[in-house]
Parts: structure tokens; sequence; C-alpha cells
């Protein structure tokens, strides 16, 4: 079922971000979904549909039933996604689709986690390497960090990028955080403090990593003719497509080309428009080197060449594609698969125009991709100020 141009985003929300030592992860949830209800100009009651991800800090077996029990919600649709950090563009296409065909009214998608202060870090570094294949991979140590450091150098052999390259984008995605009146990081950062702050895996060093936060985002879907009714300039959901090829990097196809140019021409397709369309983009960023991947493969720049979009400034906010202009999960926060949700946020606020001092001057089409596991699971997603 297409969804282009049927469903509306209605309400954002973001809870307190950074370290919230005196909040739960399902209380950081509410908070965010009570923004974004009242963003929406509805009440509780108008809530009929919640969608939410998995927590890796609270220990409910039913997630979506505890927030609604927890904020008294009335539900005809209710289910917990899990499809790593890609997570939220299914979530949002899962709403999407549940209003469409009427088994809800308004859906409520949420994602939080206290990750900072919830886990610890031994325990968030446990988590890291459990990733890997328990037979394969997890017995020789390798973590998360690594095996994207071994995409990153696979990458650097293959085109000649440079860790200044890397460095690059994480310094850009700073600049835009510092704009952001809630992101996590709230100091700037120069390249050589990137380039001689501390390894975690080669080509990796501490700021080319994306941060633990504690953080919770949300968003109420409704109708296209329910949403124009509705307080806020509805923005309109334009193509979303998904991909999945491997789930541990030993059985990836490539270690330079993965789903996510199938789910972004999947998503292009179902909107009717191509990457020349797009004025700004939100991508993925666990580590510096997968936006730029994930910028090659949905079209925004030719294989290789994603290093320039930062060099010469065009992946800047005032740039001819601004690319994560909240600062990203390497900046602005981190918690799961809530830094993916940050990133569609951050578009409606773009295209609503009200993004403050980080506003892009083109705001009518923007890109978020979003991918979970080691490049493995890939959803895009379109938005729109008007249907197209």
């Amino acid at each position: 079922m297409s969804i282009r141009n049927q469903a509306v985003v209605a309400g954002i929300g973001q809870s307190a971000i950074g370290k919230v030592p005196e909040m739960s992860a399902l209380e950081l949830c509410a908070q965010a979904a009570r923004r974004a209800i009242r963003d929406a100009g509805l009440s509780l009651k108008d809530i009929d549909g919640l969608v939410t991800a998995y927590s890796m800090t609270e220990s409910y077996p039913v997630l979506y039933g505890a927030l609604a029990e927890f904020m008294g919600l009335e539900l005809s649709y209710g289910v917990e996604q899990t499809a790593g950090g890609g997570t939220s563009g299914v979530m949002i296409h899962d709403a999407a689709l549940a209003v469409i065909s009427g088994r809800a009214k308004a859906v409520l998608v949420v994602s939080g986690d206290n990750r900072a202060t919830g886990m610890g870090r031994d325990n968030a570094v446990s988590a890291l390497a459990a990733w890997g294949h328990p037979e394969y991979e997890y017995p020789y140590g390798g973590f998360i960090p690594a095996y994207y450091a071994m995409i990153a150098r696979r990458y650097m052999h293959q085109y000649g990028a440079t860790s200044e390259d890397l460095a690059r984008v994480a310094v850009t995605q700073r600049a835009h955080a510092l704009r952001h009146p809630n992101a996590h990081m709230k100091t700037p950062l120069s390249l050589e403090q990137v380039l001689t702050s501390k390894w975690i895996a080669e080509p990796f060093r501490l700021f080319d990593c994306c941060l633990i936060s504690d953080a919770a985002g949300a968003m109420v879907i409704t109708r296209a003719d329910r949403g124009r009714d509705l307080p806020q300039p509805p923005v309109y959901l334009l193509g979303a497509g998904e991909a999945f090829t491997h789930e541990h990097i030993l059985a990836a196809p490539s270690l330079l080309r993965s789903g996510a140019h199938l789910a972004a021409g999947r998503a292009y397709k179902m909107a009717g428009l191509g990457p020349a369309d797009v004025d700004f983009a939100e991508l993925y960023d666990c580590f510096t080197i997968t936006p730029m991947l994930l910028a090659e493969e949905c079209g925004l720049a030719a294989p290789g060449e994603a290093a320039g979009l930062w060099q010469d400034g065009c992946a800047a906010i005032a740039g001819r594609m601004p690319i994560n202009t909240h600062g990203g999960m390497l900046s602005h926060a981190h918690a799961g698969a809530t830094g993916g949700l940050f990133d569609s946020i951050e578009a409606v606020e773009q295209i609503r125009g009200r993004a403050g001092e980080r506003q892009v001057q083109r705001h009518e089409i923007a890109l978020v991709h979003v991918e979970g596991g080691i490049m493995s699971n890939h959803s895009t997603l379109l938005y729109g100020k008007q249907p197209v």
C-alpha cells in the first residue's frame, strides 16, 4: 500500500536529553509523547494507536502496553518494533499504514531509553559486543565499532578517503548541534580535537563515534484529510522504502554497498521523486563513515565522492545539501532507535520552517534514511511540505 500524500505528521516532541538520572526510559517516553500530542493540538483521548521501539533499560515484555498504561491511553492499535537503528523508519511507516487503513485515527510513535545513566559503561560495552554472530564473531572479541571500522577502512582503501574526511563530518555536525537548544553536546569541536582524541577502533577515534544519551522522541501520525484541520501545518509522508540484506557483517554481500540503495529507490519510486528533488537530508550517523555511505547510496553523491559534501561546505546548514541539521547522533543525541527518530523529528521542524538558528533555506522536501545492525536494516522516508 502506498502512503504517498495520505498520511501526515501532526505533532512532534522531545524529552530532556543528555544525562537525566531522575527519569526512567518510560518517563522519558511519556514526556516526549505528551509534548508531541500537545504540539498536534490533541489530547490523550484522541490517541488510539501506539507504536514503540525496543528498550535496553526497561524490562517490560510489552513496552507499548506498559507505556499506554502509564499514560492512560486506550488503544485500537498497538505494536512494538525492533529493527535496530532502522526501527524509527519502520515505526513511522507502520503508523502511516495504520491510519490509512482505518485501524487507528491518530497513532503515537515513541522511542526512548536512558542509556547514559540507566545502563552503565560495562553494560553498554557488553551490548555492543553481543551484536556479533554468536559463533563466528562474538567469541573473537568483535564489537559494533570494530565492524563499522572494517567498512571505513575498506572505503578509505577503495576511494582514498582520509581520517580528515571522517573528522569533518563530526565537526560539521557539532556546529549544527550548537544551534539546537536541546542537543546533548554544548561545546564546539575542532578538526584537531577529533584527530587527536583517543582511539576506539582504528580508523575511528572517540569523536567518530555516536553519543550514549538519555533521550526520547515522539511523533503523532494521522490521515492527511484530518491533519489539515489541526493547528500545526501538516508535513506529508511522500514515500517510504525498506530493505534488509544481512544480519551479521560476515554475511554482508559487500562492505561498501548495502540495502540502503534499495530502500531509497523504493521510497523515491513511491513518491515519484529522485535525489535531485531533495532539499536536505537527515542520515543515520552511528559513526562518521555512515552518513558518507548513505549519501552515496541515496543518490546524493557519486560512489567515493561523499567526502566532498563536507569538504566544500555543501553539507552545512547554508550549503547546497544540508545534512543532519540537528547534529545527528554524533552530537545531538543517541539512545537506540531514538537517534533515528530524531532525524524525522528534525525533518518535520525544518519543513515547518521553525528550526530557528539552524533553519535551512530550501525546505520543501526532506530525505531521512536510518539503518540498523551493521548496515543491515534500512528504511528511507521522504517528507514534504505539500503533496506531490
